[in-house]
């Protein structure tokens, strides 16, 4: 299959930065005002930062008026990325998940309309790369849904995934490599696709912005040089082949870690930016 072309932008590129869902009740009275209506969560947290990522998706599938609400309340350029369901990734051979992708994506997620950022499809950490078999699954992943272009975003968790066979693999299909800021998974920094996927997993409640202020600043670092085309000089690349370089959207999600703190470190990093 050739390269998945370049998916149409219909606005210049953008970092954007945000959190892992807007449910959670300890950001009540430290994100959330204590008078806020739990219904007016979202309208809050989406005028706080630029894109959120729905984990929901993984667990169970949503309603197209769920998807078509979500984006009523929300910014005009405000952004979600979702989260595949795990029934398409959780499974032994990858390559039947057809039925599975499409049920996914027919569910109404086409309601997001342009606020339809990246799809991520996250593996257990238990799965191995099968070159084969995790081949024909990107074959299964359409460019396109009812006219809407898709991007996707690999989230690999375990290490074998960390060698040049994977790397042109993913770019070959035009899938985005997550760039996963942990010890327990492989940190990818290798660019698969016209765009950067990274998931900030290191927050602390030592911090009131869940990071000191110099991880911050290395951080808004490494997001510009990668919307601007570069590959930050301090994060090591598995594959040394140069990617083509040119502006591009850059998705930042500060999440896990000490969650609590997730809206301050997206608010602390917007700043900077």
């Amino acid at each position: 299959m050739p390269k998945r072309p370049a998916s149409p932008k219909s606005r210049s590129a953008a970092i954007r930065v945000g959190i892992g869902g807007w449910t959670f009740e300890p950001w009540r009275g430290v994100f959330y005002p204590e008078d806020l209506p739990h219904a007016r969560e979202l309208e809050y947290a989406s005028r706080q930062v630029t894109a959120i990522e729905i984990n929901g998706t993984y667990y169970g599938t949503q309603k197209p008026a769920t998807f078509a609400k979500w984006r009523d309340e929300t910014p005009e350029d405000f952004v979600f990325s979702l989260k595949a369901s795990r029934y398409s990734t959780n499974r032994r051979e990858l390559a039947g998940a057809g039925e599975s992708i499409s049920r996914f994506l027919n569910s109404g997620i086409a309601e997001l309309g342009s606020k339809l950022g990246p799809i991520v499809w996250q593996f257990a950490p238990t799965k191995q790369f099968d070159p084969e078999d995790f081949g024909a699954f990107l074959e299964l992943l359409p460019d396109k849904l009812d006219g809407l272009p898709l991007r996707h975003a690999l989230d690999v968790r375990h290490p074998s995934f960390a060698c040049e066979e994977y790397i042109e693999l993913a770019r070959r299909h035009g899938a985005a490599t997550v760039y996963t800021d942990s010890d327990d998974f492989p940190s990818i920094a290798d660019r698969t696709a016209d765009f950067v996927y990274a998931r900030l997993m290191r927050a602390s409640t030592s911090f009131k912005a869940g990071y000191a202020p110099k991880a911050l600043d290395a951080w808004a670092d490494r997001l510009r040089a990668w919307s601007g085309g570069a590959d930050p000089a301090d994060l090591p690349l598995i594959h040394k082949r140069p990617t083509a370089a040119g502006s591009q959207d850059v998705f930042a999600y500060f999440i896990n870690g000490a969650k609590e703190r997730a809206p301050a470190a997206a608010r602390a990093m917007i700043e900077r930016l």
